[in-house]
């Protein structure tokens, strides 16, 4: 297939994934609102580049991100590279061999998640909203750290073949626990951040990674263990956004302490 018929494709694809949308919002605003749209020009030259920015994306997707992934997988995974001369008497799997996967899904966790628009989005909305209390830089770097973090524990669960359950339970009852004790101004945000890090940039790469993982790993089942990885993307930013905000909270009140005890001590002679 042609470069130019697979766009012809794709973009007839995301025309009808996107004319939904137009049909809501153009019901909604003509029937129910019954007011005429403003700067009409300007929306439908939005919604164009969208339908082309979609097209592109996808196409990028198929051609360049998911090989990618799967390429990278099976390079950080063969016999070869993790064992050297000694691959040929490996016969089983070691999770300590694994070192190099460890620390690529941690880089590429970090690094996705902080070039994230809708995360860049929500950190300098919660930044305006807050008046500056909420650093959208540090937030985004909470974010990012909780999802490579999650990303590199998601790679040893699919290397050792453990169930996904047991690590999202305790996850859960962590998040749980950090939700009784953090500053209330921080936990919806902290839960909205544990979604829009599954968007456009970050879950492409890392279900590409997982199923490379899966399919290059002897005994692992792509359906079975391949899957998995976004749902630590999703929980971990949860419990770095509280334990961020529990951190500075913990700092700015010992910084209180200290000053009162200074003002108190007596003065000198």
């Amino acid at each position: 297939m042609s470069l130019f018929t697979l766009f012809g494709d794709t973009l007839l694809s995301t025309l009808r994934d996107v004319v939904p949308i137009i049909t809501v919002l153009l019901g909604f605003q003509l029937l129910v609102l019954r007011q005429p749209i403003a700067n009409v020009w300007r929306v439908v030259r939005g919604f164009v580049y969208v339908l082309l920015g979609l097209a592109l994306f996808l196409m990028g997707l198929e051609k360049a991100i998911f090989p990618l992934g799967e390429v990278m997988a099976s390079q950080l995974t063969d016999p070869s590279f993790l064992y050297g001369s000694a691959a040929s008497t490996i016969t089983t799997v070691q999770w300590e061999h694994f070192g190099w996967v460890y620390a690529f899904a941690f880089a590429i966790g970090l690094a996705t998640t902080l070039a994230e628009p809708a995360l860049i989005a929500v950190g300098m909305k919660a930044d305006q909203v807050s008046g500056g209390a909420i650093s959208a830089w540090g937030l985004r770097l909470a974010v990012s750290f909780g999802v490579a973090i999650g990303v590199s524990i998601g790679c040893y669960r699919i290397v050792t073949g453990t169930d996904l359950w047991l690590y999202i339970m305790v996850a859960y009852i962590v998040v749980i626990a950090q939700t009784t004790r953090a500053p209330a101004m921080i936990i919806p945000l902290a839960y909205d951040s544990g979604g829009v890090t599954t968007s456009t940039v970050t879950v492409p790469l890392l279900a590409a990674l997982g199923l490379g993982l899966a399919e290059t790993i002897p005994g692992r089942s792509p359906l079975i263990d391949g899957f998995g990885l976004i749902a630590f993307a999703s929980v971990f930013p949860i419990m770095s956004v509280m334990g961020y905000a529990q951190v500075s909270r913990w700092l700015e009140q010992r910084r209180q302490e200290n000053a009162r005890a200074k003002n108190e001590r007596p003065g000198d002679g």
